[in-house]
């Protein structure tokens, strides 16, 4: 997917765990492990500003787009 969630990245820039996020932004651990595991099919705007939030960061720290090799 040329998609690439570094969430993992952001979370170890500002050291924090997966756990102490899900308070923060109040969603389920579940559900953002599979957003950090780049499994996730779609992510709704408002739980992508809920961590920017949540980390300081812009959703460009977050989301990177590397294209697919022919």
């Amino acid at each position: 997917m040329p998609i690439v969630v570094n969430l993992d990245v952001m979370l170890a820039k500002r050291k924090m765990s997966l756990s102490q996020l899900s308070e923060q932004v109040d969603v389920t651990l579940a559900n953002l492990s599979i957003l950090k595991t780049n499994k996730a099919k779609a992510v709704r705007f408002s739980t992508l500003e809920a961590i920017c939030k949540a980390l300081d960061c812009q959703p460009g720290d977050i989301l990177e787009y590397l294209p697919e090799e022919p």
